[in-house]
């Protein structure tokens, strides 16, 4: 597929009815294994878990260079769209994005940080402006850090600016808002209310609504952050603790790779 045909393909998914799931990967393997899997019709990358694989802090620690090399090697390895999460751009948004498309991104997660909104808008219109320039219609996930920067504000307060936010980057061209934190329904509600219907994005935490809920109250998406590669990483470390125990490999272990 096209670059053209994937992000047409990636947005559709986000628009329609069924909400999206995407399971985050950080490595070719990690992306295969999950492409693999029925049911699989999207990737998303997770910055956490790249830069964790490298040895980096989360951050934008990670040298862009390197983090793209590591979304290319992603994408090479599937035939399905991947949105990839690009921190909070790198200092230059739009230029970000441009050299994400070139290796083949048709989506992404950009943070606001909780930047002065004027400034938090331009960077949506960046990163939108940066796909019309390379023929595609991007898929960013604006993302409010409302809740998980909020500090020492209510929750009231939290939701009201996820709502400021949210309503101004979609008018600003963004097709969906990124809402990480744990949710309860009557915010989910207030967000989908606020937003429309498949405009509002979410991460699975511990904790969290059933999927099946989240789908009825018109969630468009689910990803999971760095939570996949820590459940990969417990099972490692559970295999370490069993083999000190004098165990061994686990029944059912298939040969992924």
């Amino acid at each position: 597929m096209t670059v053209r045909t994937d992000a047409e393909r990636l947005l559709s998914l986000h628009e329609a009815s069924e909400i999206l799931t995407v399971v985050n990967v950080w490595d070719a393997v990690s992306a295969a294994v999950v492409a693999s899997e029925p049911g699989t019709t999207a990737l998303a990358t997770a910055s956490h878990s790249i830069a964790a694989t490298f040895g980096y802090d989360d951050g934008e620690n990670i040298p862009l260079d390197l983090h793209l090399q590591m979304i290319a090697r992603i994408v090479d390895a599937v035939d399905i769209p991947v949105s990839a999460d690009l921190e909070a751009g790198y200092g230059d948004i739009g230029e970000t994005v441009r050299r994400a498309i070139g290796v083949g991104i048709v989506g992404a997660n950009i943070e606001d940080q909780l930047k002065p909104l004027d400034e938090a808008v331009r960077g949506v219109e960046a990163a939108m402006r940066a796909g019309e320039a390379e023929g595609i219609r991007f898929v960013l996930n604006a993302r409010t850090d409302a809740f998980v920067r909020g500090g020492d504000r209510s929750p009231e307060e939290d939701l009201a600016d996820a709502v400021t936010r949210g309503r101004a980057y979609l008018d600003a061209g963004a097709p969906v808002v990124f809402v990480p934190g744990l949710l309860d329904e009557a915010q989910v509600t207030t967000l989908v209310d606020a937003f429309g219907p498949q405009r509002l994005t979410m991460i699975g935490v511990p904790g969290s609504l059933p999927l099946a809920r989240l789908q009825e109250l018109g969630v468009a998406r689910v990803s999971y952050g760095p939570w996949s590669q820590r459940v990969a990483l417990t099972a490692l470390q559970d295999l370490v603790r069993d083999v000190h125990a004098g165990g061994g490999l686990p029944e059912g272990t298939r040969p992924l790779n």
